[in-house]
């Protein structure tokens, strides 16, 4: 999977726009009563990016990583002061070409996985030159234009 971008800029945090949250999660399952009670509104972009000068937003392109979540056409926020824990997406540069790969840690190795259960495992091969960008903390997916 290729992360598509023409231009990577640190994410800009404008002026809030408050959203209204409703207080009752709506079900994807078998129907409920709705409530229709407002809890207090929220800013997505404050939600969505802790640190603003370290976040970058880069669209998805290809689907080896939709067992996390992450879908060919996604907006990802990718913050690079986080340092990657086990089983996090994260950005990588493996010998020049940019990707998301799931990273792992086990018995103090670290590696990288696809995030995608019909791709075989991955091995950038032993002198592969590996650069983490940074971590990937939301991931947002458009279904309607």
């Amino acid at each position: 999977m290729t992360v598509a971008s023409l231009h990577i800029a640190p994410a800009v945090v404008g002026p809030p726009i408050y959203l209204p949250v409703f207080l009752k999660a709506v079900r994807a399952g078998f129907p409920s009563p709705a409530d229709d009670y407002l809890d207090a509104p929220i800013d997505l972009s404050r939600t969505l990016i802790q640190n603003a000068p370290a976040t970058f937003i880069m669209t998805v392109a290809g689907n080896s990583a939709v067992d996390v979540g992450i879908f060919d056409g996604s907006l990802i926020t990718v913050d690079r002061s986080l340092c990657p824990r086990d089983g996090d997406a994260v950005v990588v540069d493996v010998n020049g070409e940019r990707s998301i790969k799931i990273f792992r840690l086990s018995a103090g190795r670290s590696s990288l996985a696809y995030g995608n259960r019909s791709y075989p495992d991955y091995d950038p091969g032993p002198d592969a030159e590996i650069d983490i960008f940074g971590v990937v903390t939301n991931a947002v997916r458009r279904f309607r234009r």
